[in-house]
């Protein structure tokens, strides 16, 4: 059985109402999931709810039942996804940058940072939506996004945390291409199970002539 679109709130969400910053590849692999489960998925499911409600008893049909539920899902997660996008505030990390904005952290920065043992890391400061902890990119509303934004190479910042304070020194600042994860069709979804016609080859086309 597929898992559905579901989503845990974060600690870092934004309320409602705050700007949603967002790199251009976030914005669009959002983009990219909303076409995806408006053209593709929901109406794959929508067949099926269709299907399933012609075989009888809708109370004890198992396939109507879960075809609901998935309706649901889809019809949430689309709703969801449209509010992010209507509140997008796109901010490119390449777009060319002066004064300040150029050497401190802000949204679309990647940072080096070492800790007080000397351990270095680097992060990038993203939306919410872009949160990727496999590739260091986190979101400007965590803790530790909150403690570098404003710093500059040889800055101290205080970093408070759930697990503890830390005081971490800001080694570098720059500002490049940040790449996120693109969509992708979530496997054994209604859309990518469904088989699609065959398409007929010349010689096939030329005997059926």
């Amino acid at each position: 059985m597929q898992k559905g679109f579901t989503r845990r709130p974060q600690a870092d969400e934004p309320a409602s109402g705050v700007k949603n910053y967002i790199t251009p590849s976030g914005l669009q692999r959002l983009k990219d999931e909303h076409q995806f489960l408006l053209t593709r998925d929901r109406p794959a499911v929508v067949e099926v709810v269709a299907w399933a409600a012609s075989n009888g008893d809708r109370s004890e049909n198992a396939d109507y039942q879960y075809g609901k539920r998935r309706l649901r899902q889809i019809d949430g997660r689309i709703r969801f996804l449209s509010k992010r996008i209507e509140a997008a505030e796109v901010v490119d990390p390449e777009a060319p940058r002066s004064g300040q904005r150029q050497t401190r952290a802000f949204f679309g920065a990647t940072v080096r940072y070492a800790n007080a043992a000397g351990a270095e890391r680097v992060v990038s400061i993203v939306g919410v939506d872009e949160i990727d902890l496999d590739r260091n990119h986190i979101s400007w509303m965590s803790p530790l996004g909150r403690a570098l934004m404003k710093s500059a190479a040889g800055d101290s910042v205080v970093l408070h945390a759930p697990g503890g304070t830390e005081h971490l020194t800001v080694e570098e600042v720059c500002y490049k291409r940040i790449p996120v994860e693109p969509f992708r069709e979530p496997p054994g979804s209604e859309a990518s199970t469904k088989e699609l016609p065959r398409r007929l080859s010349l010689d096939e086309e030329d005997e059926t002539a």
